[in-house]
């Protein structure tokens, strides 16, 4: 099993139950609103015409040309590029996402984390988690394209940069790209997590070969629904950036209070240096707050913004940890 974040049943377990915030994953915690769902959605198989109106919707939100597959949820897309090449030296920019690491190795990849852009030239098949998780490194996009020629393919999966759509290599995609794959999310951004919806955005032949791969109905008809008309409302993107990135220094401020230190993040999640990440994620616990804590640090710990209602919450169980 690979560790994550969301696995708020594991802390209610230990701590109880009762009014948490489940702070453990980078999900926008502002969800945009759910459209009203047609009968259709959900009582018939999803047609074809909805899923090129949602590729369509997807291309014009994200600024590119290239092709654009859906599918359920970025982790799909991580579960399928392994297959797109015979399996080889694989190279990880970590540490990150746990799941890139552990999908090429399944497929019988060689994978070596590695922890320099650099060190990822001449592999099969690289992974640059951009901005990363956990602590939000970002690469710009003219060192990501210089890198592209220097692999036999590049997979950069911008989860989180929706925040940060400047950041996007979407714009420089093209249908003839073969050596580079971007992978996007949909719920973290739009708060929608449980909808599983997500995209690789391809030349024409790896888009070819991903959608044979998804099969039919990759998407669900609800997630086709909400997917167009969340990617299309441009005013509720300027409005959630902005919230958002009012939110995240308001949280180091919190944390900066309680001693801890800003390692990096986005702005929708941080994560700080704390002086026993254990002990802290078991103190905010106690006040019903989860967070995400990580195997290879004795100090990172990462926690996702509050909703409005919430910051009362999680100050107190922050500063909780510094009065322990």
């Amino acid at each position: 099993m690979r560790d994550h974040g969301g696995d708020l049943a594991r802390a209610q377990a230990v701590y109880g139950v009762g009014d948490w915030l489940d702070l453990s994953t980078g999900i926008n915690p502002v969800a945009y609103p759910m459209p009203p769902l047609p009968l259709a959605a959900l009582t018939r198989l999803p047609e074809n015409r909805t899923l090129m109106a949602l590729e369509q919707t997807a291309q014009a939100c994200y600024g590119t040309t290239a092709p654009i597959v859906a599918l359920s949820g970025a982790q799909a897309a991580i579960q399928l590029v392994p297959r797109l090449r015979t399996p080889g030296q694989a190279r990880v920019l970590g540490p990150t996402y746990n799941e890139h690491a552990g999908a090429l190795a399944a497929q019988g990849w060689q994978v070596q984390q590695v922890h320099s852009a650099e060190a990822l030239a001449g592999a099969d098949l690289a992974v640059v988690v951009n901005p990363n998780n956990p602590d939000g490194r970002v690469l710009p996009p003219a060192q990501l394209l210089a890198l592209r020629d220097r692999v036999g393919l590049l997979i950069v999966d911008e989860s989180f940069v929706d925040v940060t759509p400047e950041a996007s290599l979407a714009a420089q995609m093209t249908e003839a790209e073969e050596r580079m794959i971007l992978l996007r999310s949909f719920g973290k951004f739009f708060g929608l997590a449980g909808l599983r919806l997500g995209f690789a955005i391809a030349g024409a032949g790896p888009a070819r070969a991903l959608r044979d791969m998804a099969g039919p109905w990759a998407v669900s008809g609800p997630a086709l629904v909400a997917g167009c008309a969340a990617l299309a409302d441009s005013g509720w993107h300027i409005a959630a950036r902005a919230r958002l990135a009012q939110d995240a220094p308001r949280l180091d401020a919190v944390a900066a209070r309680a001693g801890w230190a800003l390692v990096g993040g986005t702005d929708l999640f941080r994560t700080y240096h704390t002086p026993d990440a254990k002990a802290a994620q078991a103190q905010l616990a106690q006040g019903h707050v989860w967070s995400r804590i990580f195997p290879y640090s004795d100090h990172w710990l990462r926690l996702g913004l509050p909703a409005p209602t919430g910051w009362g919450q999680v100050e107190r169980a922050i500063l909780a940890t510094g009065a322990a």
